[in-house]
């Protein structure tokens, strides 16, 4: 069923229905050893992420986990998006050493003069050329998992083990359209049924994932996979952004005993926890262009320290490990 035709505007993308439609990627070309895809080599791209945003989060897990940080260099924007788009301010005189600019769009506009949407994070340059080559959220953390493997670190983990990748990429596809984005849908919602409609969905999918880790460690057994890094980004970022700034409001993660074991067991892994900054998160959410908070308010709340407790899956699932 069509859901009518989209009106795009700076801060969102809204269908005539009142719901929240996220703008295609631009930048999608693969990665790979083949004619006319992004070659593979060390040192050549800088990914662009920023602390608030879940799908640039992820792309930061995988590299550590995957022992990447020498291969892929690494700029960082501030949690704060302004109206002028993504801003360097993290960095001396608010310019990125690499690329010599202050705001993303401003790399976007030199890639593609024609290009009229969001210049978004993760965003993928070739410091060659000084263009953007990849903006390709969904997809990104298999390139790191999959062609980049020669770079990878002795002992990695094996994130997208080939006998699984069709039932990782079915489920992490009912992750991103029920929760990652689930929780936008409702957050941007601008009628009350796609609300709802949105908000029965993210829950209607937690459940279902609360009952899943009550029988295994993690998503597919006592191994993490790519799936693991996809959920993740959003449990970390429930209780203290979108169950009140996007009224997900039913329940908070830390009421759910598996996701909010499961979500500590991943935390209190370096990195997982190490990448996650809980307070760019809030300020991200809070106090950003996109933000419903015309006073800036912050929330004091919750506390984080919870996410270093004892989760014991460890143990749970020993006898299966």
């Amino acid at each position: 069923m069509s859901i009518g035709k989209v009106v795009t505007t700076e801060n969102n993308e809204i269908s005539q229905d009142g719901a929240f439609v996220r703008q295609t990627n631009r930048f999608d070309t693969p990665f790979g050893n083949e004619p006319g895809l992004l070659p593979i080599e060390s040192g050549r791209y800088r990914l662009i992420w920023a602390a608030i945003c879940p799908w640039a989060h992820r792309q930061m897990i995988a590299i550590k986990l995957l022992g990447l940080e020498d291969v892929i260099s690494v700029g960082k924007v501030s949690p704060i998006r302004t109206p002028h788009g993504w801003e360097f301010s993290l960095d001396p005189n608010g310019v990125d050493p690499v690329l010599g600019i202050r705001y993303l769009p401003e790399i976007y506009a030199k890639t593609d003069p024609e290009y009229s949407g969001r210049a978004t994070v993760p965003t993928v340059v070739d410091v060659k050329t000084g263009k953007v080559v990849n903006n390709d959220y969904f997809r990104l953390t298999n390139y790191w998992e999959t062609v980049f493997k020669p770079f990878h670190k002795a002992g990695a983990p094996d994130l997208y083990p080939e006998h699984l990748r069709t039932e990782i990429d079915e489920l992490n596809d009912v992750i991103f359209h029920e929760v990652n984005n689930g929780v936008y849908k409702a957050g941007f919602a601008r009628t009350q049924k796609a609300y709802e409609d949105a908000y029965h969905l993210v829950f209607n999918q937690l459940d279902k994932l609360e009952q899943r880790l009550s029988q295994s460690r993690y998503l597919f057994g006592d191994k993490i996979t790519d799936s693991d890094i996809r959920l993740y980004v959003t449990l970390a970022r429930f209780d203290v952004a979108y169950y009140s700034a996007f009224n997900t409001n039913r329940n908070r993660i830390i009421d759910y005993p598996n996701l909010w074991g499961y979500a500590r067991d991943l935390y209190q892994i370096p990195a997982f926890g190490d990448t996650t900054d809980f307070d760019a998160i809030k300020k991200g959410y809070f106090l950003g262009n996109n933000a419903h908070n015309p006073y800036d308010i912050l929330p004091l709340g919750p506390d984080t320290s919870n996410w270093k407790t004892p989760h014991n899956r460890d143990k749970q699932f020993s006898s299966v490990n």
